[in-house]
């Protein structure tokens, strides 16, 4: 399995600046709506509000991956932003967010759906990556480092 399956240069962008986690799923969900026309913006941000009402899913060191189940989705589409200052998000660590990875995946969607949410827990995990990421200068140079990533070891 592979990122490049789930998102595109196109659903990424750097230097958002919001002052809010709400601000940010919005961001998320119209980045998502692009190239998914078949589904609505509000739809995409008032499932991830509901998952984030579960608890939060800012997984630390500055990120989240915050995710919904969509009636209508046909496949798992993902979205990046790096924003230009932390919003709180409730994280694990209680850090402020500056970097989500959201991602929208069919309402039946199980087994595939968990193991792209580790694979990009690993990569936030790896403490040279995220460094990567905060340096990186465009779209262009996120999509390459999110694709190309290997977990250590």
């Amino acid at each position: 399995m592979q990122l490049s399956e789930f998102i595109n240069v196109n659903r990424i962008r750097s230097d958002i600046n919001v002052s809010s986690k709400k601000r940010a799923l919005e961001e998320l969900s119209n980045l998502i709506t692009q190239d998914q026309t078949q589904i609505d913006a509000s739809v995409i941000f008032d499932s991830l509000i509901s998952r984030e009402r579960l608890g939060s899913t800012g997984v630390g060191y500055g990120f989240a991956i915050p995710h919904g189940r969509i009636k209508n989705c046909s496949k798992i589409t993902g979205a990046f932003v790096r924003l230009n200052h932390g919003v709180d998000f409730d994280a694990i660590d209680n850090q402020p967010v500056d970097m989500l990875f959201a991602l929208i995946v069919p309402e039946e969607s199980t087994d595939q759906h968990l193991q792209v949410l580790a694979l990009i827990a690993s990569m936030f995990n790896d403490e040279n990556f995220r460094e990567k990421l905060r340096h990186s200068d465009n779209p262009e140079a996120i999509y390459q480092l999110l694709t190309e990533w290997k977990k250590p070891g």
